[in-house]
């Protein structure tokens, strides 16, 4: 029988994990990663964004840790955030709410596991939670359940910025 050994928070925020690694109520959970499909789609969002920067006031980050709970640390592929202050007195571990996070699926991604993280995103307040399926559909969480977009522009809520998912997969060409 396996077992799980479980760490205090501050451990886990002075720790080193390569890829970064979540933190769910004591367990410190691997993330998959690593895949070209995975990070171009990383690299593209962020470059869609970056593009968009001063017109939105947003900034776009890979891998950023977000407290999502007291417990419960997280690790969006892409975090979108306000650009309200200069980069250096921004909060090293985000506990504001977002304004949208991208979770780039996986082979290795199970579907249980990755609603349990989207209900996590959910739950702090974010308002814009995206899929991306490299290889096939785009979806938007929103109260427990994945909605397949059908446009490829979305706005974002609470922001005056969007996503066109046919800009970013014109940018992987």
């Amino acid at each position: 029988m396996a077992t799980t050994t479980y760490i205090p928070v501050e451990q886990y925020l002075h720790s080193t994990y390569e890829p970064d690694a979540e933190y769910v109520d004591g367990e410190i959970q691997e993330r998959s990663v690593g895949e070209f499909d995975h990070s171009a789609w990383q690299s593209e969002i962020v470059v869609f964004f970056s593009m968009h920067r001063q017109e939105w006031n947003v900034r776009a980050f890979t891998e950023l840790r977000v407290q999502v709970a007291p417990s419960r640390f997280r690790v969006p592929d892409v975090t979108i955030l306000e650009n309200t202050s200069p980069l250096r007195e921004m909060e090293q571990i985000i506990r504001t709410p977002p304004i949208a996070v991208f979770e780039i699926l996986s082979p290795e991604d199970t579907i249980a596991r990755t609603m349990v993280k989207l209900e996590d995103y959910e739950k702090m307040g974010i308002q814009t939670i995206l899929v991306v399926d490299p290889k096939g559909p785009k979806y938007r969480y929103e109260h427990g359940s994945l909605e397949l977009l059908d446009k490829a522009t979305l706005e974002l809520a609470g922001s005056k910025c969007m996503v066109d998912f046919g800009e970013i997969e014109k940018l992987l060409e």
